[in-house]
C-alpha cells in the first residue's frame, strides 16, 4: 500500500535518518527561468545576455544607450512584414514562475487561454537591438515583436489600438514593461504598424490567439536533493504512488528526485503541490 503521508512528515523521517535533503539545490541542467527583466538584479527593462543571431554594434556595451529611441531610419508601414500566429512549444528560457523585479513578484500565466485585457501599450528600440530577449531569442526592433510580464514565452496574441482601430498579430517572447499601468511592451515595428510610435503609447485591447501556444511535455519539477541514493529512491517510490506522472532520480553532484517529462501547466500544479515550509518550493527544470 503506498503511503499517503504528508510530505513535510516524510522529510522530518528522512532527515532524522541522516540524509540531506537540498531541494533548491542548482544542477548543470538548464534551468527554466526568466532571462531578462524577470531576475531582480536585471534592470527594470533589461534582456539577459546570451548567444545572439543578430549582434549587437560592435564595440558598444550591453544597453550603452542612456534613453531608448527609434532607428535612425525610421520605418514605413509598408516595409514592416506581418507574421502569421502559428502554434509552437514554449520555450525553455523565460517562463520561471513566480519571479522578481523591483521587489514586486509577477507569475506566470498556465496558459494564454482566454487571455483578455484592455490597457497601456508602449514600445522599445535601439536601446535593446541586438540583445536577448527573456526566452533567448535577439530582440530587433525592425521585426514585429513584444513583451508582456505574465503570459507564456512564447504567445500569440492580438493587439488593437482603440485610438485608431488598427490591429496586428504579435509574438510575445520577452518580459515587461514594468512601469505601471502598462500592460505590453511593443517594439518599435509593432508600435508603427499600430500608429503610435510617435505618440509613445496607446490605449489597446490584447487577445490571446486560440491555438497557438503547444504545451509540449518538456518539463521536470524537482522536489529534491539527495546526497545519499538511499534517500532518493525512497522520495521516488513515495511519489510513484502520488501522481500518475514519472518519478526519477538524476545524478550529478546529488541524487535529485524529479517528477516529469510533464507539460509546463502540469508543471505548475506540482510545483504548488508539493510547496510547503520545511521543504521549500519544488524546482521547474526545462528538458535539456
Amino acid at each position: 500500500m503506498f503511503n499517503f503521508m504528508p510530505i513535510q512528515y516524510r522529510v522530518r523521517t528522512l532527515l532524522a535518518s541522516g540524509i540531506l535533503v537540498l531541494v533548491s539545490a542548482c544542477s548543470s541542467d538548464y534551468i527554466a527561468q526568466g532571462q531578462g527583466s524577470g531576475v531582480a538584479t536585471v534592470p527594470s527593462k533589461a534582456k539577459a545576455s546570451a548567444q545572439t543571431a543578430v549582434a549587437a554594434p560592435a564595440g558598444q556595451s550591453r544597453y550603452s544607450i542612456a534613453q531608448d529611441k527609434a532607428p535612425v531610419v525610421a520605418l514605413a508601414e509598408h516595409q514592416i512584414t506581418e507574421t502569421p500566429a502559428r502554434m509552437e512549444p514554449l520555450s525553455l528560457q523565460g517562463n520561471k514562475s513566480p519571479y522578481t523585479v523591483n521587489n514586486k513578484r509577477y507569475k506566470i500565466l498556465s496558459s494564454a487561454e482566454n487571455y483578455r485585457e484592455e490597457g497601456l501599450a508602449s514600445w522599445y528600440g535601439a536601446k535593446f537591438h541586438g540583445h536577448a530577449t527573456s526566452n533567448g531569442e535577439s530582440f530587433d526592433m525592425n521585426k514585429i515583436s513584444a513583451a508582456h510580464k505574465t503570459l507564456p514565452l512564447p504567445s500569440w496574441v492580438r493587439v488593437t489600438n482603440l485610438d485608431n482601430g488598427k490591429s496586428i498579430d504579435v509574438r510575445i517572447n520577452d518580459r515587461g514593461p514594468f512601469h505601471a499601468g502598462r500592460i505590453i511592451d511593443m517594439s518599435y515595428a509593432g508600435a508603427v504598424k499600430l500608429g503610435f510610435q510617435d505618440k509613445g503609447t496607446a490605449r489597446v485591447r490584447v487577445e490571446a490567439i486560440a491555438g497557438s501556444v503547444l504545451d509540449s511535455a518538456s518539463y521536470y519539477v524537482q522536489v529534491g536533493a539527495f546526497s545519499e541514493k538511499t534517500g532518493a529512491n525512497a522520495m521516488r517510490d513515495t511519489l510513484s504512488g502520488e501522481v500518475s506522472d514519472q518519478v526519477g532520480v538524476f545524478r550529478d553532484n546529488f541524487y535529485r528526485v524529479r517528477i516529469g517529462p510533464v507539460k509546463y501547466s502540469r508543471a505548475i500544479e506540482l510545483q504548488q503541490q508539493y510547496a510547503n515550509g520545511e521543504m521549500g518550493k519544488p524546482v521547474i527544470v526545462a528538458k535539456p
